[in-house]
């Protein structure tokens, strides 16, 4: 048995590696911890990311967090779809009101297919819906209203001539999230309806698959795609507890345009940067697009039900 000096002085040494070991796991822990101030300003520098065209911003302080070619004019594909949903709501036209499917909704342009056929009904409700969680350009074509001085020339963004900005986008995203209804309907996972005068039932997926990720908590989403413009994303999500607006244009490949997110979701939670995109392909127009001098036409009114120059 030790004397109390020994006992004492081992006891001392004991404590002085237990206390270094505690300091050293706190110290790693900080260290593989970023600090709030690298959360608030992530680097830009560290991201990269294969769309041609980006914004992100913290919705909150209203603050640019990354930006890459976000003022270069670029087709818009189905993201018009955002605007065209706007002004049906603020024109106050009934939700419950049937609207029917004819030719003037067709898309001649690009020959895209619809499950939508020629004299289906739904109504106004229905085809807001379908046009926000399914991208459906028929039901889009159905709801239209006319509108002057826009930056768009149909109201589906089949037309190469809808063009916009990603900083321009992020606007809409936020003036579209004040209203619950796109909100809602643009973040349904799946949706069934039952088209008249047939009573057939069809359902629609959200083309969005990021909506049924449990890891993400998104408040409005629109995507959209033709060959002009590319793959398309713009969402409001929350992450790392902050509103954040999300614009990626012209984004090259099948799921471009998802992994991106999940990139730009992966920095503003840690501040570092996910492994690199894999695709190295040039853009079709990277910021050079020159728009059309129609696109500054009005959208052609497309329901006739609906009252002109709303």
């Amino acid at each position: 048995m030790c004397d109390n000096a020994r006992c004492r002085e081992s006891r001392i040494v004991l404590m002085n590696r237990l206390l270094m070991i505690v300091f050293a796991a706190f110290l790693a822990a900080a260290l593989a911890t970023p600090s709030a101030a690298a959360l608030e300003r992530p680097d830009p520098a560290k991201l990269r990311l294969a769309s041609a065209n980006v914004v992100v911003i913290d919705a909150a302080a209203q603050r640019p967090l990354y930006t890459k070619a976000a003022d270069d004019v670029t087709p818009i594909a189905s993201l018009t779809k955002l605007m065209t949903a706007i002004v049906v709501l603020d024109a106050k036209q009934p939700v419950d009101e049937m609207l029917e499917i004819d030719t003037d909704d067709f898309d001649y342009l690009k020959g895209s297919r619809s499950r939508l056929r020629m004299g289906s009904n739904l109504s106004r409700r229905e085809m807001l819906r379908l046009a926000l969680m399914s991208s459906e350009n028929r039901a889009a074509s159905s709801i239209a209203l006319g509108m002057t001085r826009t930056h768009y020339s149909d109201p589906t963004g089949l037309s190469a001539e809808n063009v916009s900005t990603a900083n321009d986008l992020a606007k809409l995203v936020q003036a579209a999230a004040q209203y619950p209804v796109i909100r809602d309907f643009s973040t349904t996972p799946a949706h069934f309806v039952e088209v008249h005068p047939t009573g057939a039932m069809l359902g629609f997926n959200n083309s969005n698959a990021l909506v049924k990720n449990t890891s993400w908590d998104i408040q409005l989403q629109k995507t959209g795609y033709i060959r002009e413009a590319g793959k398309c994303l713009v969402m409001l999500t929350n992450i790392a507890s902050r509103p954040t607006v999300i614009v990626l244009l012209d984004s090259n490949g099948k799921y471009t345009r998802l992994g991106d997110a999940q990139r730009v979701k992966h920095w503003l939670e840690t501040g570092e940067a996910t492994a690199p995109p894999s695709t190295t392909s040039p853009h079709r127009y990277h910021g050079t697009f020159t728009p059309h001098p129609k696109a500054t036409a009005k959208v052609v009114a497309r329901n006739s039900k609906a009252p002109r120059g709303v």
